[in-house]
């Protein structure tokens, strides 16, 4: 277990050490811990930037994809010193494609699963859109950035002709994206959306048969078609200062 005294040493030495979660733990916008941002499971590293002067939060950064936020200092207790730091998966596009069905079915057995749509949301039961696509990928092994603007850029830009089960289909307006789906062929696509728009949770939909409004809305906000042909590598031991505000 991590002590708050071992921890705030290493800081002011500015050791850049790495942690592994316990459990799953959720990170926030602000250190008020309000505004969830996305979330880390059993088994991540995290590294921690900055104590609280109360030390009841954190600032961390999420090691496999360089996320920012602030956690609740509940959760020392279950954080464990890191043996050897997080190391990314790197992958060929060869071998990205043969993992992609993993991916698939782990995004199907997640729908039959009980689940509703979360802002933030990175782990089982409840995601939100890039949260599915990123734990689907992990899940087979491939690391994707966590945000949907974010893996937009992260992947190769294709026709909608082109598209493969395993691609991307990202959503929003003219100058950003703001959702993200995992195609799963035959038209259709695999995705968690919201109430205003959406099913409340992870559901598909379709590219070509818009007769149920949800297709109909988001293929109105259709961007573009990305394909996954790398893993993603982190910066590693880099301060990111900011919090960004989640987009998507």
């Amino acid at each position: 277990m991590v002590t708050l005294e071992a921890l705030q040493d290493g800081i002011y030495r500015g050791a850049v050490q790495q942690y592994v979660c316990g459990h799953a733990i959720d990170l926030y916008q602000s250190p008020t811990c309000q505004g969830l941002v996305t979330q880390v499971d059993v088994g991540d590293h995290l590294r921690i930037l900055e104590v609280s002067k109360d030390s009841k939060v954190f600032r961390v950064c999420s090691c496999k994809d360089d996320y920012p936020g602030w956690i609740s200092g509940k959760y020392l207790h279950s954080l464990t010193v890191a043996s050897r730091p997080y190391q990314p998966p790197m992958l060929s596009a060869d071998e990205i494609r043969g993992r992609v069905e993993k991916a698939i079915a782990f995004s199907k057995a997640a729908m039959a699963a009980p689940n509703e749509y979360l802002w933030g949301g990175a782990t089982a039961p409840n995601y939100d859109c890039s949260g599915l696509v990123q734990s689907a990928f992990a899940f087979a092994g491939i690391q994707l950035p966590r945000d949907s603007y974010q893996q937009e850029d992260f992947t190769e830009r294709l026709s909608q002709g082109d598209l493969q089960p395993g691609d991307l289909i990202f959503f929003g307006t003219p100058a950003r994206t703001t959702h993200v789906a995992l195609y799963i062929g035959e038209g259709r696509y695999i995705h968690s959306s919201g109430k205003d728009k959406g099913r409340n949770g992870i559901g598909i939909d379709s590219l070509v048969d818009l007769s149920h409004p949800v297709s109909q809305g988001y293929y109105d906000l259709l961007r573009c078609f990305g394909r996954v042909t790398k893993s993603y590598q982190p910066s590693g031991g880099r301060d990111r200062k900011g919090v960004g505000l989640k987009q998507s």
